[in-house]
């Protein structure tokens, strides 16, 4: 069987040439035999993508551009050739050079970037490939399933989404279709490992803005880069319909550095404190409580009042009621000496102190977070969002899935943040539709802890 290319010439002349010859059966006895293999396929598609940037070549070259100074038609001077890689292999692309014969000016045959040497479509698929997996992985994936092995390692490809994340950084809001009438943002922070010689790790801030009709946008960056996260939140803010009426409601971990980037990205309400890292703190408190020993009589009513009053301590700061939280401690302290001559494990600490340690932690904690807290059983009740347990989730796929867990890889600053630049946009549909939109942060378990008390 051999294929043929036609090109149909505006004037009425074709132009043939035989593509690729396969040699199969025609019986399809054998299931292995049926249809072109992958080899083949890959091959076809390298060889008609060569074939037709020839066309459009000579196409090219048969126009003549007009002289920007004197209006005269210009005639081909000589030839150059570039080196292009495509989605469907490297291409050899023989460019004409113009020059007027009148008055000597020269003119370029095409206006491509400089240092051209791939389509929008390969970098961009790279990038988002990338965004996904490992660079090594993503460069065998490619070579595996499309004829684009010429010139592609996993170094070519860290560098090209690199090169990506860039220009996806420093590019425009995309205009909103509606005006939000409210959002709700949520920024956090958390750490992956640095290559760097001065540091094991680099600190990532994150997070994401929320509005009533479901828009949703991520960000992130990496801290002490050329990417500037109030840019970036700023940027979100845009996209999701902020106008100068609409309220924002804001959520941090309570971190005095994450309130700073607020106020320079122009949010001026008073961020709140999440109710994420509240039960966290919370959650730890009663596993710890539910753990104490109960051998004796005295020990089990003990452990009954501290357990009832660990979960008192929940209801009191989801109410708002996190001024009376001293009362939970006295009440603990006063039944803590049964538990004296506790025995505790080989490298661990008795639960009795653990659950002290971790009450004397959640009360330093509401002490210097008190001007933050908010009624959250109120905003549950009322539908509105009451932490960042989303952006957690964000937190997970963003940062955690790629970059740390089970890939156990350090990052340079610059690497780590352009990446970050590509996944986001992946989450956020702007490299259009394929695995990356799967992630819906609500999903993740993460963001299934629970909420109320």
């Amino acid at each position: 069987m051999v294929l043929r290319l036609v090109e149909m010439g505006s004037d009425g002349s074709n132009r043939s040439v035989d593509v690729l010859e396969i040699m199969s059966r025609n019986d399809p006895g054998d299931i292995a035999a049926l249809g072109i293999t992958l080899s083949q396929g890959k091959q076809l598609l390298g060889l008609i993508q060569q074939e037709f940037v020839a066309a459009q070549c000579r196409d090219h070259a048969a126009r003549r551009p007009t002289c920007r100074s004197c209006a005269a038609v210009c005639q081909v001077k000589d030839y150059r050739s570039r080196q292009i890689a495509t989605l469907f292999g490297q291409v050899t692309v023989r460019l004409p050079r113009f020059r007027c014969a009148g008055c000597g000016t020269r003119e370029t045959a095409v206006d491509w970037p400089a240092r051209c040497r791939s389509t929008p479509e390969l970098d961009q698929l790279q990038a988002h490939l990338s965004a996904l997996m490992p660079y090594r992985t993503a460069a065998d994936l490619l070579e595996h399933l499309l004829p684009v092995d010429a010139g592609i390692s996993h170094e070519s490809m860290r560098a090209r989404t690199l090169r990506f994340g860039e220009a996806l950084r420093d590019g425009a809001a995309l205009e909103p279709t509606t005006a939000a009438s409210a959002i709700i943002l949520s920024l956090d922070s958390t750490f992956i490992r640095s290559c760097e010689e001065d540091q094991r790790h680099l600190e990532v801030r994150l997070g994401n803005v929320e509005a009533p009709d479901g828009s949703r946008q991520v960000f992130a960056a990496v801290a002490k880069t050329d990417t500037a996260i109030a840019a970036l939140i700023q940027r979100s803010l845009a996209e999701v319909g902020q106008v100068q009426e609409t309220g924002i409601t804001a959520f941090t971990d309570g971190c005095s550095g994450l309130r700073s980037i607020l106020v320079d990205a122009g949010v001026t309400a008073s961020p709140g404190l999440d109710w994420f890292h509240i039960a966290m703190r919370l959650q730890h408190a009663e596993k710890t409580a539910g753990s104490l020993p109960a051998d004796t009589s005295e020990r089990e009513n003990a452990k009954v009042v501290i357990v009832a009053e660990v979960d008192r301590l929940r209801w009191r700061i989801w109410n708002g009621k996190a001024k009376n939280a001293k009362l939970t401690l006295e009440r603990i302290r006063a039944v803590m000496p049964v538990f004296q001559g506790e025995q505790s494990g080989r490298k661990t600490d008795p639960p009795s102190r653990r659950l002290w340690t971790a009450l004397r932690e959640i009360d330093r904690y509401l002490t210097s977070q008190s001007a933050w807290l908010v009624n959250y059983a109120e905003r549950h009740r009322a539908g509105l969002r009451v932490g960042t347990s989303i952006t957690e989730g964000t937190a997970n796929f963003l940062v955690n899935r790629r970059m740390n867990k089970s890939q156990q890889m350090r990052w340079s600053r610059r690497g780590a943040d352009l990446l970050l630049q590509v996944r986001c946009a992946v989450v956020n549909g702007k490299l259009g539709s394929g695995p990356g939109q799967i992630f819906k942060a609500e999903a993740d378990p993460v963001s299934n802890l629970p909420m109320a008390a």
